[in-house]
């Protein structure tokens, strides 16, 4: 079964779908079906925020694309309390960026720096609250703009559909306050690249991805969607691999 506010999208989704699923009128009416055991939220920070809680209280899993959603500590610490309570689980998919099972090892000892950076054609920054906000001429662009600085926690906020890998790689290292974020518009690439330098007692990791811009949403990579795909096949599969 398949919800979205906008119910032209859910038919347009079902419509591409070889088993054709059901088009639920309200979630509620996915929520409330016994038959269905994960919900997955692909559509924004606030759809976690509105959904999370209530499907966890429902007995079912629930599965995070808008992982940026995660690093709001109360609403984080609300849904693993739920989780807890319910005895349900949270699946994080790794998305656009690859060395999440290092990274989580690495974290088992000490970690001394994480840095991410991110660097993406203009059209996918159409809509940032950061660019809107600055009032940026993405199209004006000749050249690289460093757009932000910071921590994972704060670049989430400013780029809520952009840089979702930020906090997942918060979340399997140090956190988001440790965790550092670097995004560049690029008006020279057509491609997505992910960056991640690892430094600790293990010793260093270096990752370099290069990810083509989902088709419909340039805002986010097509390997993001077939991560979801890959965490519903380990969560059904008979052997894991990978930490």
């Amino acid at each position: 079964m398949i919800y979205d506010l906008i119910r032209e999208r859910a038919e347009k989704l079902a419509s591409k779908l070889s088993r054709k699923p059901l088009i639920a009128k309200d979630a509620d009416e996915l929520l409330n079906r016994d038959d269905i055991q994960i919900v997955i939220e692909a559509a924004s920070q606030e759809a976690v925020k509105q959904y999370a809680i209530k499907t966890l209280l429902k007995n079912k899993d629930f599965m995070v694309m808008s992982a940026g959603a995660l690093l709001d500590e109360p609403l984080l610490n609300n849904i693993l309390e739920a989780a807890r309570n319910n005895d349900r689980k949270v699946y994080v998919p790794s998305g656009a960026i690859v060395g999440l099972d290092n990274v989580k090892s690495a974290a088992v000892g000490r970690i001394e720096e994480i840095t991410l950076t991110t660097r993406k054609p203009p059209m996918s920054f159409e809509g940032a609250p950061y660019v809107e906000r600055g009032k940026i001429n993405l199209s004006s662009l000749k050249e690289p703009l460093v757009l932000y600085e910071g921590t994972a926690r704060e670049a989430v906020k400013l780029f809520p559909q952009n840089v979702n890998v930020a906090a997942s790689l918060s979340l399997a290292g140090v956190g988001p306050d440790k965790t550092k974020v670097r995004i560049i518009v690029d008006p020279s690439i057509k491609h997505i690249v992910h960056e991640i330098h690892v430094r600790g007692d293990f010793g260093e990791i270096y990752t370099r991805t290069i990810n083509k811009p989902f088709p419909n949403n340039p805002r986010t990579s097509y390997i993001a969607a077939l991560s979801a795909i890959a965490t519903l096949r380990k969560i059904s599969g008979s052997i894991i691999v990978g930490t």
